[in-house]
């Protein structure tokens, strides 16, 4: 197979964790006979630095001529500390979001046995957790008009949501549903907002053409909780923009660490592939990111984009060999780890390597 990948590591820890997950994209075409081609592309703050845009033309081109893409992170302090900046490297994120059509964000959290001591949950309460979220990408308040009136001193978000919108999100988690335990969760916040109320029966519509599916309806607030209570309760769950962003950023504790999560974004074009963690300048530079999140995305990547769900898998079983090992990055060691199975984002991106 001959593909060519779009590696666009962005801003902070993204810059390392990628380029460790390209070299296990390269070790999976070297094992499996594959040619994959590679091109980079600017996007966030050091795509302001270098053009003044957040998401350039060229960058914005390259993504639609590539067959996937594997992305970093956003973000960078100034930012944070600057809220009248008017260009921001989230600007870029959500621009290639709406551009590629990037309406679905999949976002699997599943625990490998080996890192259940790596939560804060009780064990007992995390083992067997296996959750596959939908978050909706290109709606909700993150899109809608936002501005500041009375000189300045009311600022509004509004949300918004068409039919069409919630309808394809819907099919999508009904459909993946249908290949796991059938179970769908949809999360809205209906006894007080419209979206959710458009949401929730927009969902109810689709549910009717699944009918093996079983479905639940909760409110966000619910769900908070429940994930921390009873995660195994949950398999599919299907939720808007912010209330996704929220949940799964949660549901990381699950998993142990949020440098073990990986995430697709797909639509209709070129899926974009990537940790679920931001660009944690607290730690760019010093070598200690974990690279996994980066690696898992690029098993995503193998498996929705290209249909490799062999190679796919070797990649989850060569990450899970190296847990057994007991080698661990240091944001899921804990007090009982020897020092010296503590290791950087190159060295266990090799260990990694070696087991395939």
């Amino acid at each position: 197979m001959k593909k060519n990948i779009l590696i666009v590591p962005g801003d902070g820890i993204g810059q390392e964790v990628t380029a460790v997950g390209k070299k296990v994209l390269d070790r999976i075409a070297e094992k499996f006979g594959h040619e994959f081609t590679y091109d980079e592309a600017l996007i966030g703050h050091v795509a302001i630095e270098a053009t003044g845009e957040a998401l350039p033309d060229e960058s914005l081109q390259k993504m639609k001529n590539s067959d996937a893409v594997l992305f970093g992170a956003v973000g960078h302090p100034k930012y944070d500390n600057d809220p009248s900046a008017k260009v921001r490297p989230e600007q870029g994120l959500l621009k290639m979001r709406k551009e590629l059509g990037l309406y679905a964000n999949l976002r699997p959290i599943k625990l490998f046995d080996e890192l259940l001591d790596a939560s804060s949950i009780k064990p007992e309460i995390l083992k067997g957790a296996d959750i596959l979220f939908f978050r909706e990408l290109t709606g909700d308040i993150y899109f809608g008009e936002k501005g500041r009136k009375n000189d300045g001193d009311t600022a509004y978000d509004h949300a918004e949501y068409s039919r069409y919108e919630v309808e394809r999100i819907a099919r999508k988690a009904f459909e993946a549903a249908m290949t796991r335990n059938k179970k769908v969760c949809s999360v809205d916040k209906a006894n007080v907002l419209e979206t959710s109320r458009l949401w929730r029966e927009v969902v109810q519509q689709v549910a009717k053409d699944y009918p093996e599916v079983q479905v639940e309806h909760q409110f966000v607030d619910a769900v908070a909780m429940l994930l921390i209570k009873d995660p195994k309760r949950f398999d599919v769950v299907v939720t808007a923009n912010l209330f996704g962003d929220i949940l799964t950023d949660e549901a990381s504790q699950i998993a142990g660490s949020m440098g073990m999560l990986a995430s697709a974004s797909v639509g209709d074009g070129t899926g974009v592939y990537e940790p679920i963690h931001g660009s944690a300048h607290d730690i760019t530079g010093k070598g200690i990111a974990n690279p996994m999140a980066s690696i898992l995305s690029a098993a995503l990547l193998l498996d929705i984009s290209f249909g490799l769900k062999e190679e796919s898998n070797a990649v989850i079983n060569a990450v899970d060999a190296v847990l057994k090992a007991g080698f661990r990055t240091g944001d899921i060691a804990d007090a009982a780890t020897p020092k010296d199975k503590i290791l950087g984002t190159d060295a266990i991106g090799e260990e990694i390597l070696k087991r395939l």
